[in-house]
């Protein structure tokens, strides 16, 4: 008989223990969102697998300290946030946010037309651009809210920031962008 796959916490209880497997099924889980986070702040994709990776390896030797009944994925992603922004400080980087937006499925998996492709990828084409051209503070949790998809929550923790500042920032980023997808429609 098949048993039932192993909760999250259950994961993260065998991990705490010294469970290799049981970690390599959570780093499975997480790897997407840690390598997109970790792009996002480093912006180079070699610096963002090097601090996704040492990331892993950190949380792995902080289990002990995490929280019993905490969300994994704020706390993991905030060690991975770390680990980029100290990769990006000590190369003297700024961020250069280029990641994929990914477009809306069509309905009924019918094949887009040539302009449909063409219109859409200008218009991804101009908010990478005006995401890009927002100010780094701005930039970051617009890509963790929007482009990673992250609550307001997460991204307070992932990027150490209050609920309050991440919602503020938000507001002014979009605000922005609003302002420079306007003038770019006119």
């Amino acid at each position: 008989m098949v048993g039932r796959p192993l909760s999250e916490a259950e994961l993260v209880e065998r991990a705490k223990h010294g469970d290799q497997d049981a970690y390599g099924e959570l780093v499975h889980a997480y790897q997407g969102i840690a390598f997109r986070t970790a792009y996002l702040l480093t912006g180079n994709g070699a610096d963002a697998e090097d601090a996704a990776q040492d990331a892993f390896v950190k949380a792995f030797y902080a289990l002990s300290r995490f929280r019993a009944g905490a969300e994994l994925r704020p706390w993991l992603l905030q060690i991975v946030a770390n680990e980029a922004r100290n990769r990006r400080r000590s190369a003297g980087r700024r961020v250069n946010l280029a990641l994929r937006v990914e477009a809306d499925p069509l309905s009924g998996g019918a094949a887009p037309s040539p302009e449909v492709n063409l219109l859409a990828g200008e218009r991804q084409s101009a908010l990478l651009a005006a995401v890009n051209a927002l100010p780094e503070e701005q930039q970051q949790v617009v890509a963790c809210r929007y482009l990673l998809e992250l609550t307001e929550e997460e991204t307070a923790v992932t990027l150490g920031l209050r609920r309050g500042t991440v919602k503020s920032r938000l507001s002014r980023g979009l605000a922005r962008l609003r302002e420079q997808l306007e003038v770019s429609d006119a």
